[in-house]
């Protein structure tokens, strides 16, 4: 069975996208810890990240670094906290989330953000992506691949 990233990768369920290549996408979680807050997915399924092949999770790391920068300029932040955690969906994801404060890492206490905000948040990173000469791996649409 599929995962859900996997069904919003393919496109049988919405999602807000601000970053593909062929071995990763970046994507919003509709549950931020703040915004800006998104996730690199390998786009092949696999539910441990020690499971990944070893150039793709690489590559992951790499993306989350480059999305990292961009939230620090895109939200004025000190720096961005990563977490590969992995329990409530079996598909390996690392959140890359603009932090001033350790605490932004706890995921524990999240709860649905407005679209509106989401896609707020996902268009000034995107911008912030373009700026730093991201823009071949910035999907035209955010909605799609």
């Amino acid at each position: 069975m599929s995962s859900v990233f996997t069904k919003i990768i393919a496109g049988e369920i919405p999602g807000k996208f601000v970053w593909a290549d062929e071995d990763v996408v970046v994507m919003a979680t509709i549950e931020p810890a703040r915004p800006g807050h998104v996730m690199v997915v390998p786009r092949e399924e696999v539910a441990k990240f020690n499971d990944v092949e070893p150039r793709v999770f690489a590559h992951a790391m790499n993306v989350a670094q480059i999305i990292a920068t961009a939230q620090e300029r895109a939200f004025d932040v000190e720096r961005s906290v990563v977490t590969i955690l992995g329990f409530e969906v079996p598909h390996t994801h690392i959140h890359v989330i603009p932090a001033d404060a350790e605490s932004a890492a706890n995921l524990h206490e999240v709860g649905p953000a407005p679209a509106s905000e989401i896609t707020e948040a996902m268009m000034t990173l995107r911008n912030s992506l373009v700026d730093l000469g991201y823009g071949d791996h910035v999907p035209e649409y955010m909605d799609s691949l």
